[in-house]
């Protein structure tokens, strides 16, 4: 059954590929072929586009990707916030100085030299990314809570402009973590009016998904009013009991603003949990000059007590995650420091017990001793809000996570399910158990959708001329097996991925073939036309 991407009724067909690409798609093919592909009974689809993808480390340790390969996801899109160049030497050395399990040198400057660098290393899926706006800023003005001069914000504005010309797809930020809350609006929409003018959107974990989530959305609209650029969501949710009423108003907001012409679009993953570190369980005045001097303050008694006082606080000025999920919703899944790696997989609330003190103190202790942010899975959705948004026309798809294998260095941290199991579970729980969606809406969703939002070229649907990212799965059983207690648990039902034309997933095991490339934006010097150009409304967009 042939689900080309576009949403349509599938059909039975064959899928021709010669090389790296696909050259024809319809119900018989005519002529010879060296070798074939048996998909009776199975379900044939464009590779699935991950549009939050935290890669970026775990490609360095393991090309393979295999939590993801083995769903079927053939690109990998990163930068939230954060992305891996420009950097100067002192991120460098920053970088260098912060790294966790995974050890590896930074030789590159460029986030395209990046991107080419792990290429050439040898890496299944494709890559992608976007610029971060929080690195953009650092670059310029470290990780200080200070706005930008008028200069500053010009060189700010120089740095966006060279790495979409390298190929990236947009400006990507997080605004609920340090330093790049510190950015106002004004700042991320001359940031956002750059990638506009380069074919590129503008992506955003907002400045809040609970308590202000009406307000944070409201800003991305104007950003992408003011800006000119399409702006998406990221992970799209109403985090928090008291705020899961929110849901209508803020789909109303997002369709009121397509309906005036303007490109919203959002992502999400398909759990009830995400997972970030306790930094977002503290204030962000505490984190300011980065992640020592944050560490540095919370050892001063007047400071611990105050970042305490706000961490109780009903209503706080900062995304307070921890406030909304409780010391016995967030799970301890990651530390640096060996000494504490056995506290993984407990409760924030277990180890507060343990040690005979507050969960607020325990947090800050945590923090202190393990000199990083310590990654935590935190409960905060609603399963009936989910199953909503998976539905909804403009929702794509991302996992807010790195793609892995339960061997290796990953054995070292816990992870949230979402790394093993988010397209599987929206294709097996949410469309087959649930029918909250259709399966040729799902495969749009994974594939055409997110290809169209950020502009690809060539990619998201069998057409002929296309990459050859083909996929083959058995919709009746396809299925995650990740779950909180046992993440680590590849999901099922994937039998055949096609990277570029080259095999790397055979009859449900990965063929060990390099088959991933770089994928890059419109304004890439690369391309015929590439380049930026008076602003956004001289880009063509499909929509």
């Amino acid at each position: 059954m042939i689900y080309d991407g576009s949403g349509g009724e599938p059909y039975i067909g064959e899928v021709g590929v010669r090389g790296d690409r696909i050259v024809a798609v319809g119900p018989k093919l005519k002529g010879e072929r060296a070798s074939e592909i048996d998909a009776t009974g199975q379900a044939v689809a464009p590779g699935f586009i991950n549009m939050l993808s935290w890669a970026t480390e775990s490609l360095v340790a393991d090309g393979r990707g295999l939590s993801d390969l083995k769903q079927g996801i053939t690109l990998e899109v990163m930068g939230e916030g954060s992305s891996m160049g420009p950097l100067n030497d002192a991120m460098k050395r920053q970088e260098q100085s912060r790294q966790g399990d995974i050890k590896y040198p930074i030789g590159w400057t460029t986030l395209d030299q990046y991107l080419t660098w792990l290429e050439a290393k040898g890496i299944n899926p494709n890559v992608a990314s976007f610029v971060g706006a929080e690195t953009v800023r650092t670059h310029v003005l470290g990780e200080n809570d200070e706005d930008p001069t008028p200069a500053q914000l010009a060189q700010m504005r120089a740095l966006v402009v060279q790495a979409m010309e390298d190929g990236a797809l947009g400006v990507g930020s997080s605004l609920i973590y340090a330093p790049g809350s510190y950015a106002d609006t004004g700042e991320l929409t001359a940031l956002a009016t750059e990638a506009g003018r380069c074919g590129g959107i503008y992506i955003s974990h907002m400045r809040s998904e609970g308590n202000r989530l009406l307000e944070a959305i409201d800003e991305l609209i104007e950003i992408s009013r003011k800006s000119g650029a399409p702006a998406e969501i990221f992970h799209l949710k109403a985090a928090g009991k008291s705020n899961w009423g929110k849901l209508d108003a803020a789909i109303a907001r997002i369709e009121a603003a397509r309906k005036d012409g303007l490109r919203i679009t959002a992502d999400m993953y398909n759990y009830t949990a995400g997972s970030t570190g306790l930094d977002a369980a503290m204030p962000t005045w505490v984190q300011a000059g980065g992640r020592e001097a944050w560490i540095k303050r919370l050892k001063d008694p007047a400071t611990r007590r105050e970042v305490i006082a706000e961490m109780r606080t009903d209503s706080p000025a900062f995304e307070n995650l921890y406030r909304h999920a409780g010391a016995e919703g967030t799970l301890l899944v990651g530390f640096r420091n060996p000494k504490l790696k056995p506290l993984t997989g407990k409760t924030l609330a277990e180890v507060a017990r343990e040690r005979k003190v507050s969960p607020e103190d325990a947090a800050i202790d945590l923090v202190i001793e393990d000199g990083s942010r310590v990654q935590v899975v935190y409960f905060l959705m609603s399963e009936e809000n989910v199953k909503r948004q998976t539905a909804l026309p403009w929702m794509s798809f991302g996992s807010d996570a790195s793609a892995q294998a339960p061997e290796g260095v990953f054995l070292q941290s816990s992870t949230h399910p979402r790394a093993y199991g988010n397209v599987a579970r929206l294709l097996g729980k949410y469309v087959r158990e649930e029918k909250a969606l259709t399966l040729q809406d799902a495969v749009r969703k994974l594939t055409s959708l997110p290809a169209l939002n950020l502009g690809l070229r060539e990619r998201g649907a069998l057409k002929a001329g296309y990459f050859a990212d083909v996929v083959v799965f058995d919709p009746n059983t396809v299925a995650d097996k990740a779950t909180y207690e046992q993440p680590k648990q590849f999901a099922v039902g994937m039998n055949w991925v096609l990277i570029n034309g080259g095999v790397a997933l055979r009859n449900g095991e990965p063929t060990g073939a390099k088959t991933g490339r770089v994928v890059r934006g419109r304004a890439w010097k690369g391309w015929e036309g590439g380049g930026c150009k008076a602003s956004a409304k001289d880009w063509q967009w499909a929509w």
